[in-house]
């Protein structure tokens, strides 16, 4: 099958690409004290120079002591923004666009983690996932705090010169967390119904266009899934992902990276259409879709399996032609060969690299 259906220009009014391929965000904790260093930005450059249309940084955290559970996890602030200022200077330098992903562990970084170990972790209602309790349910007053932190960390992601900015609201952290049932029994204005339930994001998103405007692109990845529980799901059927994507399209999202484990799977019964396909039907907006590209195994199977075997793009891109979605996310293919738009543009499949888990360990 013809590859160039994912080399078409991506021409968005507050966002063009050179193609469709995007690079997934994939946390590496190689960012000394938090501060990505000139390793972090070369990691970063590379896949630029491979052809990477849009660069999703690796999860960097707002500034609150509880978003970090490890040390070399990279900050977005304070003295990282000068580390961030060289990645986006290189990525600029090698042709490539690049978006930071603004980050909070919310529940999943337990107590005693991170930079700040006696702080306590901030939770909606002070679980990790049902009966599991880390802490206190957050206070309004914290609320606050944490929609300011995510404002000022998108506040410097534009005066950077960052070319988008991605919000973190999958996989069960902190504005998963509010969005999730299982982590949410609040009975204020953020918990109840699953519109409810969105009402924290919105916030952010909205104190975020308060300072920005309108004209810069925004994106939010979401998931049905949690690290706490890969059957979660948010909405149970059509009519719910519709109530749960409106509001937060409403609030200012451009651009929804829709995060599923296998790209390839159907989100619900009777239509081969993936979550992606889904959100842009409903929302008329342009969507990411990601899991598993050209490899054998999802991501989580491959912490025990070690590795995932090289695997066709056929499905890929059948469902690009058929314009299902608009972007594709590329993560552990990207780890394993830099420049795999390249090989794939030139047919030169055979090439592509194996990935194995502890490639993560390679900044290359």
């Amino acid at each position: 099958m013809n590859p160039e259906v994912l080399f078409r220009p991506f021409d968005h009014p507050k966002l063009q690409l050179k193609n469709r391929i995007a690079m997934a965000p994939m946390t590496r904790r190689f960012s000394p004290d938090g501060i990505p260093d000139d390793k972090v930005r070369d990691y970063y450059r590379t896949r630029a120079e491979g052809d990477v249309g849009l660069i999703i940084t690796e999860g960097t955290t707002v500034p609150h002591k509880a978003a970090s559970s490890d040390v070399q996890m990279p900050c977005f602030h304070d003295a990282a923004l000068e580390g961030w200022q060289k990645v986006v200077e290189a990525v600029h330098e090698a042709g490539g666009k690049i978006a930071p992903q603004l980050w909070h562990l919310g529940a999943r970084r337990l107590p005693g983690q991170g930079p700040y170990p006696d702080y306590p972790t901030a939770s909606p209602s002070g679980c990790e996932f049902p009966g599991k309790e880390v802490g206190e349910p957050l206070s309004t007053t914290e609320i606050n705090e944490l929609i300011g932190a995510f404002t000022q960390s998108a506040i410097a992601a534009v005066g950077l010169g960052f070319d988008a900015i991605e919000l973190h609201g999958a996989h069960g952290y902190l504005i998963d967390d509010f969005f999730w049932e299982g982590t949410n029994q609040r009975d204020d204005k953020y918990g109840g119904s699953l519109v409810k339930r969105t009402r924290f994001a919105v916030e952010i998103l909205e104190s975020i266009r308060a300072e920005i405007g309108d004209e810069f692109p925004l994106i939010l990845r979401f998931s049905q899934w949690k690290g706490q529980d890969f059957t979660a799901r948010l909405a149970q059927s059509l009519e719910q992902l519709e109530e749960f994507v409106s509001p937060l399209s409403a609030a200012g999202v451009d651009i929804f990276h829709c995060s599923t484990r296998r790209f390839w799977e159907p989100e619900f019964a009777g239509s081969d259409l993936n979550l992606a396909g889904w959100v842009k039907k409903i929302t008329g907006k342009p969507t990411i879709s990601v899991g598993s590209v050209s490899l054998s195994e999802e991501f989580i199977a491959t912490y025990s399996e070690a590795k995932a075997e090289v695997a066709g793009i056929d499905k890929l891109i059948t469902r690009m032609e058929a314009d299902e979605f608009d972007l594709i996310a590329v993560g552990r293919a990207l780890i394993a060969n830099p420049a795999w738009p390249k090989l794939v543009r030139n047919g030169d499949m055979d090439a592509i690299k194996t990935y194995k888990k502890e490639m993560l360990a390679e900044l290359v």
